[in-house]
């Protein structure tokens, strides 16, 4: 299946946040009401340091996911990439679409000059490891996270 990759805009939130929604944790987490995502959209599209992907096929959107670059100190003043909210829509995944969407994020990454890229998934998810597994990332690391 042919997908192809574009900067989301605003009119995409709606299809975005229904890809959110749709797995046990994020019927959990995601909500009804858009506007607190249309404005965690305007800030991400105002930094340059973000990009919100959409994959897009016959005008359908089927995937997402945001790549941010972050500069630092650690690894020689290296960048690394760092990806969140992969998401491919239910009745595509296998298809890879998914591998696609992270081979899109890996080239960005490079063209911005980030020399690693990492992201986080949550332990319950067993099928995305296998799937981060076979392109190759490693589970070299511990993440944690408390809420604010």
């Amino acid at each position: 299946m042919a997908v192809s990759f574009r900067d989301a805009r605003a009119e995409d939130v709606a299809a975005l946040v229904a890809m959110l929604a749709d797995d046990p944790l994020g019927q959990a987490r995601e909500g009804d009401d858009l506007a607190p995502y249309l404005a965690a959209f305007d800030e991400i599209a105002a930094n340059p340091m973000h990009q919100l992907i959409v994959g897009e096929t016959a005008g359908r959107i089927v995937a997402t996911c945001q790549l941010t670059i972050l500069a630092g100190l650690s690894r020689q003043g290296a960048k690394r990439a760092l990806v969140e909210a992969v998401r491919v829509v239910a009745d595509l995944r296998g298809q890879r679409i998914g591998e696609a969407l992270m081979a899109e994020c890996e080239a960005r990454a490079r063209a911005a000059g980030a020399s690693v890229i990492q992201l986080t998934t949550d332990k319950t998810r067993t099928r995305a490891h296998a799937f981060y597994d076979r392109l190759g990332y490693s589970p070299s690391h511990i993440g944690y996270k408390k809420p604010l």
